[in-house]
């Protein structure tokens, strides 16, 4: 029986309402992800330019010739000079869309592009938000629109690119190089053979690879993997592409011959190297001389020094326990010394931003002593040093700006208002600075392959073994 019965009930007695505080936060987070995804929205719509799916409209328009009967590389879209130049294994993935009308294919491709980000981002941040104690799922929501509003991000949507997704395969690797490192130490023992076989990270290499079948330029990992004597997720990689390749010739041999023995090598098929968004070192070249072609001599010796550099310091980073940035630097690397590296293609600049922004927080943490240590009740995996520092507190600021100025550069893309537009002739016509301006994001690339930090013991991929054996050695004494 109610306890109510019999009893007078006041009803304009006020009514206590409970709402837990993480009701209240997550509701406080929705919204600031909605503010951020509309202020991205505004930010492309500003900074952006019409992009209609143009690149898309050709890939579609060349599955849709071969799909014909007509050899895939002798399409021309109509009103352009431009054909199809991927290898014919990316022609086999894209052969699909053509039962699809262009803006549905470009649509999809912009929902699994944003998807694979999506992922990437949370593996990315994952180790930085559990050292910090941030919600994961807010803070890749927050990361996402602000990745996709700036250039690379935004042209590989507009366009209808697949940057994000070669992206998301070799980032892949790299968390399979994770897992492996670790030796199943995660593994659960009622986990079945498919999954152990998933985070044992042995199949490291095999997005490189893919990735490489599809593009050329991401064969500097294969590169890199060899330097740093990952054998196993080298020759993976390796295997990825030799099978790919011959199946290619096996499948649709008429493509892969025209391919290999041709296309391969007419640069004129891509544009002229001092266009404006070509942001590579060797667009770069030709504008300072203001030419249509790179001076081959120059670029080369240059471009040799920027490989050297870029590999040098990525092994330096990965020894120190940094396998992401390493892979950044050979990202970036790749960039600067591809004969075109188109805006959409710099992609490589997202987890550039996410580490200089990692360095800034380590090191302000770094500068508050002993109490910022875990032990002190600091954050976990943060190591503390004893006050008074105050240069790690100025190195902190130093990355957190760079970390800022990168991304707004990234986002306005100062390039545009001073595109080479014929019939102009020259470079310099906005003078100085308007030649300064219309190379400013492949300086910012030569830049980070030169100085972008590393975080020493941030997120090594190699057995943890040898600090173990190092420090039983130390404990002996």
């Amino acid at each position: 029986m109610p306890t109510t019965v019999g009893r007078r009930v006041d009803r304009l007695a006020p009514v206590r309402r409970v709402t837990s505080q993480i009701e209240r936060g997550t509701v406080v987070r929705i919204g600031v992800v909605a503010t951020v995804v509309y202020a991205a929205w505004l930010a492309v719509g500003a900074f952006g330019r019409p992009y209609n799916f143009f690149d898309m409209k050709i890939y579609h328009g060349a599955v849709v010739w071969w799909a014909s009967g007509h050899e895939l590389y002798e399409f021309i879209a109509p009103g352009t000079t431009l054909g199809f130049t991927y290898p014919p294994f990316a022609g086999l993935v894209m052969l699909p869309m053509a039962h699809l009308p262009v803006g549905v294919a470009g649509l999809v491709n912009a929902a699994a592009s944003i998807a694979a980000l999506a992922v990437v981002l949370a593996a990315l941040l994952r180790p930085i938000v559990d050292r910090l104690g941030w919600p994961l799922w807010f803070t890749v929501a927050i990361a996402t629109p602000l990745a996709v509003a700036i250039e690379p991000g935004r042209e590989t949507l507009g366009y209808g690119q697949v940057n994000l997704l070669l992206f998301a395969l070799i980032i892949a690797d790299l968390v399979g190089l994770r897992w492996r490192a670790r030796r199943g130490t995660h593994v659960a023992p009622t986990d079945g053979l498919l999954l152990r076989f998933v985070y044992s990270g042995a199949w490291a290499g095999v997005g490189i690879g893919l990735a490489t079948s599809v593009k050329l330029t991401p064969a500097l990992f294969i590169a890199y993997l060899m330097l740093t004597r990952q054998w196993r997720a080298a020759m993976t990689a390796v295997g990825t592409v030799v099978t790919v390749t011959l199946g290619s010739f096996a499948v649709v041999g008429t493509e892969a011959r025209a391919y290999f023995g041709g296309v391969l090598w007419q640069t004129e098929r891509v544009g002229a190297a001092d266009m404006t968004p070509n942001q590579s070192l060797a667009g770069l070249l030709a504008r300072l001389y203001d030419s249509i072609e790179t001076p081959g001599l120059l670029w080369l010796s240059f471009a040799l020094l920027m490989l050297a550099l870029g590999l040098s310091r990525a092994a330096n980073a990965r020894a120190d326990g940094d396998e992401l940035t390493a892979f950044t630097l050979v990202g970036l690397t790749t960039s600067v010394v591809s004969p075109i590296s188109w805006t959409h293609h710099l992609v490589w600049v997202i987890p550039a931003i996410i580490v200089l922004a990692d360095a800034a927080i380590r090191r302000r943490d770094a500068s508050r002593g002993p109490a910022s240590r875990p032990g002190y009740g600091g954050l976990p995996g943060v190591n503390g040093l004893r006050p008074p520092i105050w240069y790690p507190t100025w190195t902190g600021i130093r990355h957190g700006v760079a970390a800022i100025v990168l991304y707004l550069l990234f986002l306005v893309s100062p390039i545009w208002p001073y595109e080479h537009q014929l019939p102009e002739v020259s470079h310099y016509q906005d003078g100085l600075f308007g030649a300064l301006m219309e190379n400013s994001l492949a300086l910012a690339l030569i830049v980070l392959v030169a100085a972008l930090p590393w975080r020493p013991g941030a997120e090594p991929a190699f057995y943890a073994d040898r600090f173990g054996r190092t420090q039983a050695l130390h404990g002996r004494r």
